[in-house]
């Protein structure tokens, strides 16, 4: 059935405060699977600690809504599509964070489904300063035909038509997920070998912002001399799910200073898991 678009459109997000701690950036970083290298040190040691930027994502989030009537959404059929992220200053290893989310747009993909595009602003407890911005698309495959129009949703970023400049393999555990979760989505789709099955998959699949935070992890090494400070920009659109145990291979195209397009492939499959990749960097 068509979503309800105008109250999805208006619908009103408390402001969420969330205040994380240096263990808490550990372990995200952990559950990336930082730590095997010594150049990994300053993720997952408290001595100089930085933090991951990709972290802003699992921060501050808004609580689930789209499973409430009033929404009109079919919510066994929303599939998380892209993700992107701006880091308007480096996200600190400590602190108390606010977070405002807004739905910005949705458009009308008809009989396709619909697209909904949210946005959550990150800020200062204290200061109020602008720390991030997060967004998010998110496809509504049974929620099409309400009318909308499907006009003026951005263009995913294109890849060049040449070999990529650099190519950075990462693995990943096959108790990868179990870890990952502990920053904060314990969807059982990760975890229970039932539900995995009942939702199509063999087994439990990698959540995607782990695949996400591990492609940052990979621009982070090749382009920003592994210092997360520098990373300002990340986003991506989500292709095929990853299982824990597979090895990720981030392919970047330098395409002019402090930005780069970049793909990242499933090695043990040959196939992409997360596309149409856009990063930039402080040169």
């Amino acid at each position: 059935m068509p979503v309800n678009a105008q109250a999805v459109l208006d619908w009103r997000f408390d402001p969420v405060t969330e205040k994380y701690n240096r263990t808490r950036t550990i372990l995200y970083a952990l559950g990336l699977g930082a730590g095997a290298a010594e150049a990994d040190l300053p993720l997952v040691y408290e001595k100089d600690l930085k933090a991951l930027p990709t972290m802003a994502v699992v921060l501050a989030g808004e609580p689930m809504w789209m499973d409430d009537p009033r929404a009109g959404i079919t919510f066994t059929h929303v599939l998380h599509g892209e993700q992107g992220l701006v880091l308007h200053r480096p996200l600190p290893p400590a602190a108390t964070l606010v977070g405002q989310a807004v739905n910005e747009a949705l458009y009308d993909k008809g009989a396709k489904g619909a697209v909904l595009v949210m946005k959550r602003e990150l800020r200062d407890a204290a200061s109020g300063e602008l720390v991030a911005t997060v967004r998010s698309t998110a496809f509504l495959r049974a929620d099409g035909g309400f009318g909308g129009s499907g006009e003026g949703q951005p263009a995913p970023h294109p890849l060049p038509d040449r070999a990529p400049d650099h190519s950075v393999t990462l693995g990943t555990r096959v108790d990868q997920a179990l870890l990952y979760r502990l920053s904060g989505d314990f969807n059982p789709l990760h975890i229970d070998p039932v539900v995995a099955r009942s939702a199509g998959f063999p087994r439990p699949i990698l959540h995607g912002l782990c695949s996400y935070g591990i492609a940052g992890r990979a621009i982070i090494q090749a382009l920003c001399d592994g210092d997360p400070e520098r990373l300002t920009r990340l986003d991506v659109r989500f292709a095929t799910p990853v299982y824990p145990g597979e090895t990720l291979v981030t392919e970047i195209w330098r395409e002019g200073p402090g930005q780069a397009a970049f793909r990242v492939k499933v090695a043990d499959r040959d196939v992409v898991a997360l596309n149409n990749g856009r990063a930039d960097f402080r040169a």
